[in-house]
């Protein structure tokens, strides 16, 4: 038998969506292969698997489907099984903690906020920032590179500043709406990448208070909503790493 792509793990029971949402072209049909009380959700793997957009979405789209019915381990994209016996196998390891797991995410989404530099900024930054103020108007009368390198510099630390601070006070204002928190990998140009892990009916509540502070920061910092997700940032077991997130592009300014 070929390769088996995994989705990832639910619960034994747990409905699968219905037509063809899998990987591939045409998209592989979605299969359970249960073990005990845990069932890992599979396809037959494409041949030649590569990191096209459409399995990226594919991908995501499965275990979104999948979460709207129940709670998912997901797994990263391209992950690959040689046979069922091995999947199996990892069904069989550890499957209280995966159990746990699963009942921990139940009833709960993904929201991930991001928070960058705002490089058009500078006028309003003048207008804050006495001291740009200084450095910009003895260049502008004294013009020479030593003074432009000073300025530039003053001005990216200052936007960068601007930034963290609106960044800061909107995590602080939402945070108290979920039930965990994360944070991403660091990213040029980025202040804030910070998931949160949300009952359902919470996610309205939570765009709102988002979109309150985007709407006060207006200039301060460029925010961008993503979500509902998979719960990529909360799933791992005790001792181990949450899986690696491969963002698709389903990515959203929250404005």
């Amino acid at each position: 038998m070929s390769r088996i792509y995994v989705y990832g793990v639910v619960r034994t029971g747990h409905p699968l969506p219905t037509g063809p949402t899998g990987v591939g072209s045409p998209p592989e049909p979605l299969r359970a292969l249960p073990a005990g009380a845990l069932t890992a959700v599979i396809s037959a793997a494409p041949d030649g698997m590569l990191a096209r957009r459409r399995d990226i979405i594919a991908h995501q789209d499965a275990l979104l489907a999948l979460a709207a019915t129940g709670p998912v381990i997901p797994m990263r994209f391209g992950s690959l099984a040689p046979d069922e016996d091995t999947v199996r196998a990892r069904l069989s390891d550890r499957p209280e903690e995966q159990l746990a797991v699963l009942e921990r995410l139940a009833g709960r989404v993904e929201m991930n906020l991001k928070a960058l530099v705002v490089e058009d900024a500078l006028p309003q930054l003048l207008r804050e920032d006495g001291r740009l103020r200084r450095l910009h108007s003895q260049l502008r009368a004294h013009p020479g590179y030593e003074a432009s390198i000073r300025l530039g510099q003053a001005v990216a630390e200052g936007l960068q500043r601007r930034a963290l601070r609106a960044a800061v006070r909107t995590r602080d204002r939402i945070r108290a709406l979920a039930d965990d928190t994360a944070a991403g990998p660091e990213l040029d140009g980025c202040v804030l990448n910070l998931s949160f892990l949300l009952r359902r009916e919470a996610e309205e509540e939570f765009r709102a208070t988002v979109a309150d502070c985007v709407a006060e920061y207006t200039g301060h910092a460029d925010f961008r909503l993503s979500g509902p997700l998979p719960c990529f940032s909360f799933t791992a077991l005790p001792g181990q790493a949450a899986p690696a997130r491969r963002s698709a592009p389903t990515t959203a300014r929250a404005r």
